[in-house]
C-alpha cells in the first residue's frame, strides 16, 4: 500500500459519506502549513503528508493559483493572501460588537458621506491585506479584492501601515518591493527619502496618494486606534519621533480611494477631517 493511500485511510471520517479525496488532501496540506506557523520545504511538506514530493508540488501548484498558498524566494512555501484574509475574518468572529463589524459600520458611513469606495486593512507579516471592501453606489467604483496584499511603497494604506512599524520590519519589505519593479535609483537614496515620507505621515496622521497605482485615482488613509491604544495614540499625535511610532500597535487601518473628482486632493484636509469625525463617533480615531 503507498504512503498516499495510507494518509487517504487515515483522512476517512467514521461515517460512510462520499466526497472528494484531491480537495480532502489538497486542504489537509493548508493543514500542515496553518499547524507549522512558519514556511516549509517541499520536503517537509511531502514528509508530513506521507506523500511523494511530486505529488505535494502538484497540489500546492494549485493551492498558488488560487492565493491560498505562495512560494518565498527561497523555495519554500508560505501562507497566501487568502488565508490571511480568512483568518482576519475568523479572529474577528460573528459578533455584532467585534472589530470587524464596527470597522464595516463606518465604512458605510463614510461611504454614503463621500460616495467614494472603502476598503479595510490589517496588518500582517507580510504586509496590509484587504479584509473588507465597500463599494459607492455611483457608476464608477474602484475596489480593491478582499484578499489583496497592498504594496507598501506605492499605497496610500501600505505607505501608513509602513510608517507605524519598525524599521527592521519594514525595510526588508520594502527593499523587496524595490528590487521586484527593477528600480535602478541607489537603494540607499530611496530608502531616505521613504524615512522622510514616514515622518511626514506620522506627523499629520494619514497618508495618501494621487496616481501612484493608478492614474487618475486618488486614496486617503486613516490609522484605527482601538480604545484601548487610545493614550499611545494621544502621544503619537505630539510627535513625529521614530520610537513613538513603533510603540503603537497598529492593526488595521481605512483606506477611502476615488476618481480625482470623486476625490479631489485640493479637498484633502476637510475630507480628512470628514472621514475622522466618523471615525471618532465609533471611537476608533
Amino acid at each position: 500500500m503507498s504512503a498516499d493511500k495510507n494518509f487517504l485511510d487515515k483522512s476517512v471520517t467514521s461515517k460512510n459519506q462520499s466526497g472528494i479525496q484531491s480537495l480532502e488532501i489538497g486542504l489537509s496540506i493548508l493543514d500542515v502549513l496553518i499547524d507549522r506557523h512558519e514556511p516549509m520545504m517541499l520536503k517537509d511538506i511531502a514528509e508530513t503528508m506521507q506523500m511523494h514530493p511530486a505529488k505535494s508540488h502538484r497540489y500546492l501548484v494549485s493551492l498558488i493559483r488560487k492565493n491560498y498558498v505562495r512560494k518565498l524566494d527561497d523555495g519554500r512555501y508560505g501562507l497566501g493572501d487568502r488565508v490571511n484574509a480568512l483568518a482576519a475574518l475568523g479572529h474577528t468572529g460573528l459578533n455584532p460588537n467585534n472589530i470587524l463589524a464596527q470597522l464595516t459600520q463606518v465604512a458605510n458611513e463614510i461611504k454614503d458621506t463621500l460616495n467614494c469606495g472603502v476598503q479595510i486593512a490589517k496588518w500582517f507579516s507580510e504586509g496590509p491585506i484587504i479584509i473588507q471592501s465597500v463599494e459607492p453606489d455611483s457608476p464608477i467604483s474602484i475596489i480593491t479584492r478582499i484578499g489583496s496584499r497592498m504594496p507598501l511603497t506605492t499605497s496610500a494604506t501600505g505607505q501608513l501601515f509602513a510608517s507605524y512599524q519598525s524599521d527592521a520590519v519594514i525595510q526588508p519589505l520594502v527593499t523587496a518591493e524595490w528590487q521586484s519593479s527593477h528600480a535602478a535609483a541607489d537603494m540607499t537614496e530611496k530608502w531616505q527619502n521613504f524615512a522622510q515620507l514616514q515622518a511626514k505621515i506620522r506627523t499629520q496622521g494619514y497618508a495618501t496618494v494621487t496616481g501612484d497605482m493608478l492614474m487618475g485615482i486618488n486614496a486617503i488613509t486613516i490609522p484605527v486606534i482601538l480604545p484601548h491604544f487610545a493614550n499611545s495614540a494621544a502621544n503619537l499625535s505630539a510627535s513625529s519621533d521614530k520610537t513613538a511610532s513603533e510603540a503603537l500597535p497598529l492593526e488595521y487601518a481605512i483606506t477611502i480611494i476615488g476618481t480625482t473628482e470623486q476625490l479631489p486632493m485640493s479637498e484633502q484636509q476637510n475630507v480628512v477631517e470628514q472621514i475622522l469625525a466618523i471615525a471618532q463617533r465609533y471611537q476608533i480615531a
